[in-house]
């Protein structure tokens, strides 16, 4: 479930029963994630990095709830034992698990689509009582029209989510909402697991021209078998992940950088570690062109029979051509 960073480290569960021989006066922050792919991991490292340099006094405590929601109660509440100064959860699960449990000190959420929508915050204008964060509300229309500049001739939109991620389930309406403005077919496949992703590929792979992958943790962690399916069936793929399109063979990604999203995260728990109320603390949305990537696969649009325009090209700041990748 979990692993060490730079101080402090406990052994899974068990530390949780342990955690009452630690020493009572040691600074605490806890760290949540999700599951482990390449975005989430990308913001964990980036809230270590500034809170290694901000904040060195204190131990950080790294967990892994394994796209498992009993594993992630199970984590809020050692936070909540072990009396963490400030606990962070990355991506909605995790979030709203801390946030279920602990209500007498600081909850920090990271990359989470829709704070409002996840019970999270009342708004994105401020924090709420004991809870602010960062929000990775993905651009999906332009992500949409990414998919159809790549295969101008598509007809049907495929989208496969998982249904019980709140974050999920809401960019889901905006991609059906876009695919009704737009005259094309939407066709949907849902999943509960990681495990699920591939089978729901397959039992649309007949009926769409092309595949839209949102927000998902659940979707990302099973991401390399469906790209292997996508190759297979020549079908692409355009993502909101370009941490891990830079490894799997996804055509194309646009989104956020999540390793900056983790500083910004770390900064903000700096902010509130320093005195400032999380009330005060409007939602952080990353808006800099830095912060958003643009990830293109020229290796996979060959494979798949994708002729890619070169003004495409031209916008990319990552390239992968002939098993090299490239930044710009």
């Amino acid at each position: 479930m979990r692993r060490t960073t730079k101080l402090f480290a406990a052994v899974g569960i068990v530390g949780i029963l342990l955690f009452s021989c630690a020493p009572k006066s040691e600074k605490i922050i806890g760290v949540a994630k999700f599951v482990s792919h390449p975005a989430l991991d990308a913001i964990e490292k980036g809230i270590v990095d500034e809170l290694s340099a901000s904040k060195p006094d204190y131990t950080i405590d790294l967990q892994n709830a394994n796209a498992d929601m009993n594993t992630a109660a199970q984590i809020a509440q050692r936070f909540k034992q072990q009396k963490v100064a400030l606990a962070v959860g990355i991506a909605t699960p995790t979030a709203q698990a801390l946030a279920n449990q602990i209500k007498d000190r600081p909850v920090i959420y990271s990359a989470v689509t829709d704070p409002v929508s996840a019970g999270l915050v009342a708004s994105m204008d401020k924090g709420g009582a004991n809870i602010t964060g960062t929000s990775d509300m993905t651009p999906v229309r332009e992500q949409l029209d990414l998919l159809r500049s790549l295969k101008p001739d598509i007809k049907r939109v495929g989208n496969i989510y998982a249904s019980g991620e709140a974050n999920s389930v809401a960019l889901a309406a905006i991609v059906k909402s876009y695919c009704q403005e737009n005259g094309l077919e939407y066709v949907e496949s849902t999943i509960t697991n990681s495990s699920e992703a591939k089978q729901a590929l397959l039992s649309i792979a007949g009926r769409i021209d092309g595949l839209y992958l949102g927000n998902d943790n659940t979707v990302f962690s099973a991401l390399s078998g469906l790209a292997e399916v996508a190759l297979e069936k020549k079908i692409p793929i355009v993502t909101a992940d370009p941490s891990s399109a830079e490894t799997i063979p996804v055509l194309a990604a646009l989104g956020y950088d999540y390793y900056r999203m983790g500083v910004a995260t770390g900064k903000i728990v700096v902010r509130v570690l320093n005195g400032e109320k999380t009330v005060d603390i409007p939602a952080f949305l990353p808006k800099d062109s830095e912060d958003m990537t643009f990830v293109l696969n020229l290796d996979t649009a060959k494979s798949i029979s994708v002729s890619v325009d070169q003004s495409i090209i031209d916008r990319a700041k990552v390239i992968i051509s002939d098993g090299q990748l490239t930044r710009k």
